[in-house]
């Protein structure tokens, strides 16, 4: 079964032979060995490249165990140049080579050599990416399957698979599990023994029950508004424990480190300046977000803001929350302050998108609600509202675009319509 995955497979091809080091990242089993060492391969394959010049080791494999050892990796790479044509050196799991740094900062001297890693999450996160190489790493984030890249392989309709996109997530190994129990099994094994595994020994969590409640916590407050001292109220709360604000904010610094969650900081749109917080996190994969709650939380309205917005910055956004502060005077002449919000202020270079995620639409009640902050931003942008029961793409009367989140989600030009 092959998964297209055009998108991260034309960042790898624009930067071939730029001189740096080509870093695919991304949470454990969401694609990367298979990037590069299937789709990316291929492609090198057709453009007529030798396939002597392209050299492949995967580092977690028995087989090559032996080349974890840099002093043996080294000359036998050496010895595979053998010509002035240009190498290909795609290596798996680089984490697990001794002194990986060092060598693949000798090889990117070589002027015919292009090299492409992978690195697991445990060690080796976008942050490496920047420390490590110090300016010679170009990285490539991957994420689980969009759902437009789900659909691809999906057998049945656009709503069966939203229902199982929804449901159980979009990483790949899922796409070859038929039973729905195994699918559920899969995925709670996988967030026990890998993911909060890598969490605690990459950075020597103690506590590893705390963790994994406050992990709870975000997960069943997805696209909600928080910050460390409402999160250190809820454990005292429902936890019956105390836990420092710094303490929370640290295991929060670890869940988007690992590519687990990931943020929205709020914004004020008029008063052009970020807001410190609270802040909205949404998970990567909602299949592990699920098997978190052990599938029993699962509502689809907070679930299409997150699919939304893990969408969003797949197609490179800028992803913020968006904030309207109006002031006005009472009855009684007191000022009244009061914050309307717009799910996503999107920006890409100079485009930008107001966007609201609103499930249903079943009266214009609910459309002036919907629209009301979109219509006071005080400027020309683009502003739209995706829902689920919308048939067909339109502009209402006061310029709003109303679009099918299918629609959204299975044209990579939707914004534009």
């Amino acid at each position: 079964m092959v998964i297209k995955r055009d998108m991260y497979l034309n960042k790898l091809i624009s930067k071939k032979l730029n001189g740096l080091i080509k870093v695919v990242t991304g949470i454990r089993r969401c694609g990367k060995s298979y990037l590069i060492f299937n789709l990316f391969k291929d492609h090198l394959l057709a453009e007529g490249t030798d396939k002597q010049h392209i050299i492949e080791i995967a580092f977690d494999s028995f087989e090559n165990k032996r080349f974890r050892n840099p002093d043996v990796l080294y000359p036998y790479l050496k010895e595979r140049i053998k010509d002035d044509g240009i190498y290909y050196i795609l290596l798996d799991e680089v984490q697990l080579l001794g002194e990986f740094e060092s060598v693949l900062n000798s090889l990117i001297r070589m002027k015919n050599v292009d090299v492409y890693v992978t690195g697991s999450n445990a060690r080796f996160l976008s942050k490496d990416v920047i420390t490590e190489f110090r300016g010679r790493g170009d990285e490539v984030h991957i994420s689980p399957l969009s759902f437009a890249e789900f659909m691809s392989i999906y057998p049945g309709t656009k709503q069966d698979g939203w229902n199982a996109y929804m449901l159980y997530g979009g990483l790949p190994p899922i796409m070859n599990i038929s039973d729905p129990e195994e699918k559920i099994h899969f995925l709670k094994l996988l967030f026990e023994e890998t993911y909060i595994s890598d969490i605690v020994n990459r950075h020597s969590v103690r506590n590893r029950a705390e963790l994994e409640a406050l992990l709870n916590i975000l997960s069943s407050a997805i696209g909600s508004l928080t910050n460390p001292s409402k999160l250190s109220l809820t454990f005292k709360t429902v936890k019956k424990k105390t836990i420092s604000n710094a303490t929370i904010k640290r295991y929060i610094d670890y869940f988007c480190d690992s590519f687990l969650v990931d943020s929205a900081l709020r914004y004020d749109i008029k008063g052009k300046k970020y807001i410190d917080t609270p802040v909205k996190y949404y998970f990567t994969d909602l299949g592990l977000r699920n098997a978190r709650l052990n599938f029993r939380q699962l509502e689809e309205s907070h679930t299409m803001e997150n699919i939304i917005f893990n969408e969003l910055k797949m197609r490179g956004f800028n992803v913020d929350v968006g904030v309207i502060t109006l002031n006005k005077t009472n009855e009684k002449g007191h000022g009244i302050r009061r914050q309307l919000e717009i799910d996503f202020v999107c920006n890409k270079g100079s485009k930008r998108y107001y966007i609201q995620s609103a499930y249903a639409i079943p009266d214009q009640a609910k459309m002036q609600q919907e629209q009301r902050s979109l219509m006071l931003t005080g400027d020309f942008f683009k502003k739209i509202i995706i829902t689920k029961d919308a048939p067909a793409s339109y502009y209402n009367e006061d310029g709003v675009l109303i679009m099918s989140i299918f629609d959204f989600l299975l044209n990579e030009n939707s914004l534009d319509h």
